[in-house]
């Protein structure tokens, strides 16, 4: 693959490789507002870099304008995208530290996420996330374990009892942002894939402490520790996708 948009979130501010040939940053326009990027070139790649939130902390994820960051990444010319992702670890064996890739989302915030507000398009999801690329993804972290992302509406954190509910209704992982964009990819035909870092245990979840409150500094911490097995991510899917 000779050039691949990524999408950062809590924790990946920006891409930076030591072997990077040159690092532009540009601003590209869109019909729903200007997006940052940053244009990483490597000796026979390109990264093309969006940070979700235009900067860490600065747009918060409910105001969030999905459509100009996948627009903007589709018009750079990304052959794919694979969006990192700091979530609330639901499922037991998922502790902080780790990581893994998307393979289902569950959305029932009843908001949707699309191009085509003014005509009838149908973009079948069934597997929202590029078979290939998890391939790759899951030889890299040596795991075939995908898991599923439950869309919550934010910017609050969840409360226990809603965790719980979650859970029940198969949500492994949980998060604010991710499956908006694997809608709005499919609609333009881009592979997408999802590496999902827990950041934290989700409320109510913490062992021996099931009342701690979730912070949002120490969640971006914990992000933070594992980009470099999310930049070994990157240079797989570039070297075999």
């Amino acid at each position: 693959m000779k050039r691949l948009g990524v999408i950062g979130g809590t924790g990946l501010a920006d891409i930076v490789l030591a072997d990077a040939i040159r690092t532009d940053s540009i601003l590209a326009e869109t019909p729903w507002g200007s997006v940052p990027l940053q244009c990483v070139t490597l000796a026979e790649s390109e990264i093309i870099f969006v940070q979700r939130h235009h900067g860490e902390g600065c747009t918060p994820p409910h105001k969030i304008e999905h459509r100009a960051n996948i627009r903007a990444l589709a018009d750079a010319g990304a052959e794919a995208i694979l969006a990192i992702c700091s979530v609330g670890a639901i499922a037991a064996e998922f502790t902080p530290g780790s990581i893994t890739y998307a393979k289902q989302y569950l959305d029932l915030t009843g908001i949707s996420s699309t191009f085509y507000d003014d005509d009838a398009q149908f973009t079948s999801m069934t597997e929202p996330f590029s078979l290939h690329l998890n391939e790759i993804l899951a030889k890299e972290l040596n795991s075939n374990k995908g898991l599923t992302y439950f869309l919550t509406q934010g910017p609050q954190f969840e409360t226990a009892a809603e965790i719980g509910a979650i859970e029940r209704l198969g949500g492994d992982v949980v998060g604010m942002t991710m499956p908006r964009e694997a809608k709005l990819a499919a609609e333009l035909t881009l592979p997408y894939a999802a590496l999902l870092i827990s950041s934290n245990w989700a409320a109510g979840r913490t062992p021996g402490d099931p009342s701690a409150i979730l912070d949002h500094h120490a969640v971006s911490a914990t992000a933070g520790e594992r980009l470099e097995k999310v930049m070994d991510c990157i240079r797989a899917i570039l070297s075999q996708g």
